[in-house]
């Protein structure tokens, strides 16, 4: 079951809150469509296939879609909460170049572009939407571009399965906070690999290492309790199991900029 929420709607893009309360772990096919659609989980995660290439989605891994992509999706996990960006092929050419070769269709979503995208979804609350949200939407769509279109030709997914699998395998674990996730040590041994073939498995799947990609999600905890209205940072550095409370703002800072104190206003 899925339902929409309209959040912003313009000639040139639209942007929906989508809620899907499926438990489908079999594929469906989805009808291939005309628009160009950039997708960021905000909870849960599933499954997508495109061209014969999996992708695990989650928090930290969007995806984008381009006109005519035949789409397979699973729902294993049960449901999930997305953001959905339907753009005009001619809005996404002037940012992507009139022929853009990709080097991936999945989206890894750091720091910034996690930024980006709650900025964006601020924006459409705003009563200048013909503004900020357009804004905000161009801001999102440059921080995509510099990261997955290349002009050498796309050769799909570069990591091998077992690679895949194993780091679907450790960013579940990391996500759901286990206590082997407190070192590389502790959960290398957990998924039963040594500490380099997990380390080169993060770096050769997503681009950067094991330690960044942790606390990439940690300052997505943190961002989600900021918007919530945590008011101790000390006790937000506590559970989210940083050194203190000045670790915490180094990390917030150099993953997106900005101290929590400045978050929580750009945020509210």
């Amino acid at each position: 079951m899925l339902s929409f929420l309209e959040l912003a709607a313009r000639p040139e893009f639209a942007v929906a809150a989508v809620d899907c309360r499926d438990d489908h772990r079999g594929w469906t096919a989805e009808r291939p469509r005309e628009d160009v659609r950039l997708v960021f989980v905000r909870r849960g995660g599933f499954r997508r296939r495109v061209r014969g290439v999996l992708a695990d989605l989650d928090p930290t891994v969007g995806y984008l879609g381009l006109p005519g992509d035949e789409e397979y999706f699973a729902h294993p996990d049960g449901g999930d909460t997305c953001t959905s960006i339907s753009l005009t092929p001619a809005l996404w050419r002037t940012m992507a170049g009139d022929a853009p070769r990709l080097e991936r269709s999945s989206l890894y979503v750091d720091g910034r572009l996690d930024l980006a995208h709650r900025r964006l979804l601020a924006a459409t609350r705003a009563a200048d939407t013909d503004h900020a949200a357009t804004e905000g939407l161009i801001g999102l769509l440059a921080t995509v571009v510099r990261q997955i279109v290349t002009t050498t030709v796309p050769d799909g997914d570069r990591a091998a399965t077992g690679d895949r699998t194993l780091v679907a395998q450790g960013r579940r674990l990391i996500g759901d906070g286990h206590p082997a996730t407190a070192g590389l040590v502790p959960l290398a041994t957990l998924l039963g690999v040594s500490p380099y073939r997990l380390s080169r498995a993060f770096t050769r799947e997503l681009g950067i290492s094991l330690t960044r990609y942790r606390n990439r999600v940690r300052v997505a905890h943190a961002l989600d309790r900021l918007e919530a209205g945590e008011p101790s940072l000390a006790a937000l550095a506590a559970d989210l199991r940083f050194a203190d409370q000045a670790h915490l703002c180094r990390t917030m800072r150099e993953h997106l900029g900005h101290t929590p104190t400045a978050l929580r206003r750009l945020l509210t």
